[in-house]
């Protein structure tokens, strides 16, 4: 008990002795010891890779799980070394709401076995969205959680006995220079000599540790390439589950239709992917098969024409259409029967349709 009680009243004189260093360096009456500039340095270096190494995995993070709560669950289970609960994606509900609603509406009638279409596309979507998730975890959060959670931790321990052993060494320097007695000046030398040697072990353990962060780098730069390339496997596979879909759709519409008019005048459904972009910068379909040809158009009767002011430029898809430039007056008029997110443009001899999103109709 007594060597405890010792060992405490030991430790705490070393730490007031220190604390008193610290300050006054701060205030600028006490000398402090450099460290060398390399040693700086790299330093400087290990903090900025730790500081954006947390930023870039908590964005990442919020990236792949929007929400809060999902990824606190999350982070229990880690600690817990747990298996997390398979969680269903966004799009894989929405599909399975699709479904059951098709049962509801008939999976017969038109509605619901487009439900039913879409729905299981909504689905494959989902599952390509899972395997991201997995992906990703594994092999781009993992790493960066490891060195945040492991090798930081190591260098910064390091880091405070290194600060640790410089407060020393200028502790002895002081005592050295206040030493008058010869004993007392022996004894401060003696004391300095250890200090200096502790420091400098110290030093050169914290900068095999710095100079690891090379690697660290490495790491995350193979790390992040396989990020990429999970994120275009991701993409691409939802790149074409979309276009299965609208041919898909667009093949069921071309079989019910009743008449050869009824490709300017889609049903509900399939609007949305034959009318164009519904904000500006979406692209077009390119079904042109789908829409009427230039001549068509002049055949038709012309109603309720005006003049538009073009928002924004965009680039016609077929002869069908016409290409615009931001800020230019064009002449706008509709025909009978023709899809309400399309006009009919004219700019001198030229005619085609334009979308109603990139036009500002005036009076």
């Amino acid at each position: 008990m007594d060597f405890n009680v010792k060992k405490l009243a030991s430790g705490a004189g070393v730490f007031f002795t220190r604390a008193v260093q610290f300050t006054e360096e701060k205030l600028g009456q006490a000398e402090k010891t450099e460290l060398d500039p390399h040693l700086e340095n790299l330093i400087t270096r290990a903090d900025c890779t730790k500081n954006w190494t947390e930023k870039i995995f908590r964005q990442t993070e919020v990236l792949l799980q929007p929400n809060p709560s999902a990824r606190i669950e999350e982070f229990i289970y880690d600690k817990l070394d747990k298996k997390l609960p398979s969680r269903t994606t966004n799009s894989e509900l929405l599909g399975q709401y699709m479904l059951e609603a098709a049962n509801e509406f008939g999976p017969g009638t038109p509605y619901g076995s487009t439900l039913i279409t879409v729905g299981e596309y909504q689905k494959k979507l989902g599952g390509a969205e899972r395997e991201l998730l997995q992906t990703s975890a594994a092999g781009f959060l993992s790493p960066l959680r490891n060195f945040l959670e492991g090798d930081w931790r190591t260098i910064s321990k390091e880091r405070r006995l290194l600060e640790n052993r410089r407060l020393d060494l200028d502790i002895c320097k002081a005592r050295l220079k206040k030493a008058k007695v010869a004993e007392a000046k022996a004894a401060a030398e003696h004391e300095l000599r250890v200090a200096q040697t502790e420091f400098d072990r110290q030093a050169e353990v914290t900068r095999l540790l710095l100079e690891g962060i090379s690697s660290t780098h490495l790491n995350h730069l193979r790390c992040l390439q396989d990020f990429a390339e999970a994120q275009a496997t991701y993409y691409a596979q939802c790149h074409h589950y979309m276009q299965d879909l609208q041919r898909e759709l667009n093949t069921a519409i071309a079989v019910s239709a009743p008449h050869p008019t009824a490709a300017l005048c889609p049903d509900p459904v399939s609007s949305a992917f034959l009318s164009g972009p519904s904000s500006p910068g979406a692209p077009a379909s390119s079904l042109s098969s789908q829409r009427p040809s230039t001549l068509a158009m002049e055949q038709l009767p012309v109603t309720g024409t005006r003049k538009a002011k073009v928002l924004y430029d965009y680039d016609a898809h077929n002869v069908s259409e016409l290409s615009l430039l931001a800020d230019e007056l064009i002449t706008v008029h509709t025909v009978p029967g023709m899809d309400p997110d399309w006009l009919i443009g004219e700019r001198g001899n030229q005619k085609g349709k334009v979308p109603v999103t990139y036009l500002e109709l005036l009076s």
